[in-house]
């Protein structure tokens, strides 16, 4: 046989589908017909043979049927008017006795995808919602869905809509569910099909032998219960689903659960107790995508109950052979299961990951060490010095990294961090662990002894340093460690500002070196004004952990793709280059009313506190104006703006709703004094509570109501 590439390939072809020999012998027919499928699947143009296939269709042969039907539909585009010859037998084919034959009429008839035969396919996929085979009447359900794609500007008859309606409660599942589909297609532009009582508790009691359950319960969202009754009996016919053995069931009942439940919390976190067996079998399960997903859930499903998953620990331990995906997204869920009882192996486990092969996956679980640091700063500092001593670079570099970040949440740790950073710019080469270094040496350069030296070699290699951000923050740092060891640093300030000025190719590093010095010229006060800040985030110096957040923050998000773009490492190190540039972004509470009305109890002591005598107590009641739009984490963020720090606060959706808070200043002169300030917000759910407001603290309620109202603003 000549070359399949070659036109002559064609010719025999078309020479052995004339044969009168070939055509008497049906399997050297049926051979012939399956070449010419293997040329076309090949590349070779072989539309020249349309008109003999068209001949080849008029057949008992149900194989023969099936292979010139896919080459009919692979050139039907390029030869309209041929086509019109197919339909004939298309249409006589539907009438066959045998279902097998008529569905795969009906299937070809609509996949030619010609507007032209649209009039010829209608009366047969109508008959065909009628037929007695179900497989027939598959198709034909499909049939017209395909119809309103390729003319999505006709309009479908109303009759065809009421028989899909009525093909709802067909005997066969699979027929019910290519209804729910060809009308969710077909109804696009009016929201889809309409979901009622009956549809809804026909498709439910028969929700266990459809095919196609995701899809059944995905649309089942749609529909309200009418009554607490309705919703319950609704709920116990989920109750199967709920702990089905596959996922994809399991997650789609959940998610129409937290649904149907968002005026329930109670029943909602039933629900999540009893998924925990499934997801916890989806995270062994063999597919890695599955287990991917399942992680990404149960980090969702922690974010309202934290202690879900504590007792089973032990099953988001890394193994050998997982990918580093995963591997990290399991660090992630570690961290929030931390507890008294499993610090210790928790610590040993991440301990081990840091010496991965893979630098991510180390970087990771040295992150994680850090963020579990926050609550147990004692033990994870331990390991994070006992990591600096490998002396390895990636390691090195996250460890540095993880430490700035530490102490800017534990200031407490400071001392500990510094005695560490001793030696450790030896090892260090990329640029984020370097800002990171650079970043501790000018907060806390007064405790390193070394840390003029270590700024010099910097300062002497500014000229190959190829990173804007370690350039920019080595000017910061020579700066900070100027205004608390001027004697050391003041020449290495001059070169470096000399070379940042007059030689420095980069606009930015130059503007920011003419700041600097133009600041210098205005007096060192102005610039510890300037430079020195805070060293910490006062809002997490005592605040540790996360609050549970109620379920319907995260529920509309449940089994869709959100939650695999999120739940990302927490650190920002490679985003940024000192933590006090990040800023605080309030997450919206939708549990509690959106106009609040606060009750303050406020305790102010004044006096010297060496003089336990002259201390003077005033305890104060105060009712807040009614501020719109405004949640529990927007009255935190306010707080924090006028320099008030959050001790402690209950869970955002219990009531009554109480945060702690305490502030301080001192006041120099004469007298000097110091004034404490301790208080207790409370919010009862009460709309009218009793307002006593004093003349001292109408300036302090001004200032919050009006960054209060500046934050409702923003949320709308």
């Amino acid at each position: 046989m000549p070359y399949l590439g070659g036109e002559d390939t064609v010719r025999e072809l078309r020479r052995a589908l004339s044969n009168p020999n070939v055509q008497s012998d049906q399997l050297r027919y049926r051979n012939t017909i399956l070449k010419v499928i293997r040329a076309m699947s090949q590349g070779v143009d072989v539309s020249g043979l349309f008109s003999d296939m068209v001949k080849a269709c008029a057949t008992v042969d149900i194989v023969q049927k099936k292979l010139v039907y896919v080459f009919l539909c692979s050139y039907a585009a390029l030869n309209p008017e041929l086509s019109l010859l197919v339909i004939n037998t298309l249409r006589k084919d539907c009438q066959d006795p045998n279902p097998m034959v008529r569905s795969l009429a009906l299937r070809n008839m609509t996949n030619l995808r010609l507007p032209s035969l649209m009039e010829y396919v209608e009366q047969p996929l109508t008959a065909g919602l009628r037929d007695r085979a179900a497989c027939v009447r598959r198709v034909a359900v499909l049939g017209w869905a395909k119809l309103h794609n390729l003319q999505p500007n006709s309009e479908i008859d109303a009759a065809v809509v009421n028989e899909l309606y009525s093909l709802l409660r067909d005997p066969d599942p699979v027929v019910m569910v290519n209804c729910l589909r060809a009308l969710e297609e077909i109804l696009k532009e009016e929201g889809g099909i309409a979901i009622n009582k009956p549809i809804t508790h026909h498709l439910l009691n028969r929700l266990s032998d459809v095919w196609g359950q995701c899809e059944v319960l995905r649309i089942l969202q749609r529909y309200r219960p009418q009554s607490e009754d309705e919703l319950f009996d609704i709920l116990s016919l989920l109750d199967a689903s709920l702990v089905s053995p596959h996922p994809q069931v399991m997650a789609a009942t959940l998610s129409l659960f937290l649904s149907l439940c968002s005026g329930l919390p109670a029943v909602s976190l039933a629900a999540l107790e009893r998924v925990r067996g499934p997801l916890l079998a989806a995270c062994g399960s063999v597919s890695r995508e599955l287990r991917f997903t399942a992680l990404c859930h149960i980090q969702l499903l922690l974010r309202s109950l934290p202690g879900l998953m504590g007792a089973h620990y032990k099953r988001f331990f890394c193994g050998y052979a997982e990918p580093a995906y995963i591997k990290q997204r399991k660090m992630q869920v570690l961290v929030e299961l931390v507890n008294d009882d499993n610090v210790t192996m928790l610590l040993d486990e991440l301990k081990g990951y840091c010496t991965d092969v893979n630098t991510d996956t180390a970087q990771a679980a040295i992150s994680a060490i850090g963020r579990i640091g926050r609550s147990y700063s004692d033990r994870c500092l331990e390991i994070l010095t006992g990591l600096l001593a490998l002396k390895q670079e990636h390691i090195t570099s996250a460890v540095v990294q993880t430490m700035r970040d530490l102490v800017w949440v534990c200031p407490q740790c400071s001392d500990t961090v510094c005695l560490a950073l001793e030696g450790c710019e030896e090892t260090l080469q990329d640029s984020q662990g370097r800002q990171a270094l650079l970043w501790l040496l000018g907060v806390y350069g007064e405790q390193v002894s070394s840390a003029p030296y270590t700024l010099e070699v910097f300062i002497d290699g500014v000229r190959s340093e190829v990173s804007l951000g370690v350039k920019m923050e080595l000017l910061t740092t020579t700066m900070r460690l100027f205004l608390c060891r001027p004697a050391e640093t003041q020449d290495m300030l001059g070169r470096l500002l000399h070379y940042c000025i007059e030689e420095e190719p980069d606009m930015c590093v130059r503007d920011q070196a003419l700041l600097y010095y133009r600041l210098l010229h205005c007096g060192i006060e102005e610039t510890q004004k300037v430079l020195q800040g805070r060293r910490s985030d006062p809002s997490l110096g005592v605040l540790i952990g996360r609050p549970s957040e109620p379920i319907s923050q995260w529920a509309c998000s449940f089994n869709t793709l959100e939650p695999l773009r999120q739940g990302t490492v927490e650190t920002d190190s490679t985003s940024r280059g000192s933590p006090e540039h990040v800023t605080f972004e309030p997450k919206p509470n939708t549990d509690l009313s959106d106009t609040l009305n606060f009750s303050l109890t406020l305790l102010l002591f004044l006096g010297d506190e060496k003089m336990e005598e002259d201390y003077m107590c005033l305890e104060e009641q105060i009712q807040f104006p009614a501020i719109p739009h405004c949640s529990p984490q927007s009255l935190q963020a306010a707080m924090q703006l006028v320099n008030i720090q959050t001790l402690a606060f209950t869970p955002p959706h219990t009531l009554p709703w109480r945060v702690y808070l305490y502030t301080h200043t001192q006041h120099a002169g004469d007298s000097p004094h110091i004034t404490l300030i301790l208080g207790e917000l409370l919010y009862t759910g009460e709309a009218n509570q009793r307002a006593v407001l004093k003349k001292a603290l109408k300036g302090f309620l001004s200032i919050l109501t009006t960054v209060l109202h500046t934050l409702s603003s923003e949320r709308k």
